[in-house]
């Protein structure tokens, strides 16, 4: 009875370790949002000012860095080409705003390949029109699954905001899109 016992309670902890090793490890991937690192797709700079770049992503993805009337947002192109509007100008703030000069990836690794699972981007935003020097600097997290990219969580300035952001974006998947 003793053996049998023994045997249930390895064959479960040898099931339970294999099942934790199994979670692919997530990891970041940081590419540039700087407009020297993007290519300019159009730009124009009459009544306030408009822009669009293509800024490289990994694994296929790319960015398009959107600006119009001195807000600013994102769109994400996946390999296929399809584009996924992520529309920070309503989703996060209607302020005038201004993407972080870096995107960070988080992707999980599967075999040699590395797979985006979710996208975080700072998003400075000037809430005071009266004082547009005075600017709150949000995270913005993204899920990237197979169907669907969108913002799913916006973190406020904190101390601890870096490490927020990568817990909520390694399990954004399954959390509904934010609605403007």
């Amino acid at each position: 009875m003793k053996t049998r016992l023994t045997t249930l309670v390895i064959s479960a902890a040898l099931g339970i370790a294999s099942s934790v090793c199994a979670a692919a490890p997530i990891d970041s991937i940081y590419t540039s949002l700087k407009t020297e690192a993007c290519k300019t797709l159009a730009a124009n700079e009459n009544e306030g000012g408009s822009y669009q770049g293509r800024c490289p992503g990994t694994a296929g993805y790319q960015l398009d860095v959107l600006e119009g009337d001195i807000r600013q947002s994102i769109t994400v192109i996946d390999p296929k080409g399809n584009e996924f509007p992520l529309n920070l100008w309503s989703t996060v703030s209607s302020g005038f705003s201004a993407v972080g000069e870096k995107a960070e990836w988080r992707v999980e690794k599967i075999a040699a390949k590395k797979r985006p699972i979710a996208l975080i981007v700072r998003f400075n935003v000037s809430g005071d029109p009266e004082h547009p020097e005075r600017t709150t600097s949000y995270l913005v997290v993204s899920k990237i699954t197979a169907n669907e990219i969108c913002v799913t969580d916006v973190v406020e300035p904190s101390s601890t905001a870096n490490q927020q952001a990568r817990v909520l974006a390694d399990s954004a998947a399954t959390k509904a899109c934010k609605t403007p």
